[in-house]
């Protein structure tokens, strides 16, 4: 009988510890902001003073007015009122009225679109 040499088993011996690969990272690139494009609006102010408890209509045509039906203008102060009409093709011809029911007097009056105007109406 052949003697056999026993084979003990070795337990495999611990892998080294290495540093991880650095991983390759893209150079951000810088941020690019994209901004919506300008709007075009209309600044349409009235310095008048329409007494307590009166509201300033404008009515017109272009820009979303009518001649049918007033645009309520915003009070800012005791005697100035405003609105802000959106971009138009042509130009805005428009009147004031007191309390949507008695106009302006006088000629119609014309802005540009993206112009700011301010008029003083007599009623």
């Amino acid at each position: 009988m052949k003697k056999t040499k026993s084979k003990a088993r070795k337990t495999p011996a611990p892998a080294k510890k290495t540093k991880p690969a650095a991983r390759k990272t893209a150079t951000p690139s810088p941020a690019v902001r994209k901004t919506a494009p300008a709007t075009i609006t209309t600044l349409v102010s009235a310095h008048v003073d329409v007494g307590f408890g009166n509201l300033l209509y404008i009515r017109g045509e272009g820009s979303g007015l009518s001649w049918n039906k007033g645009v309520p203008m915003a009070c800012v102060a005791d005697d100035r009122w405003t609105v802000t009409l959106p971009e138009s093709s042509r130009p805005i011809v428009f009147k004031f009225l007191l309390n949507d029911e008695i106009w302006c007097s006088g000629e119609d009056y014309t802005a540009l679109s993206g112009g700011n105007v301010v008029l003083s109406p007599v009623f």
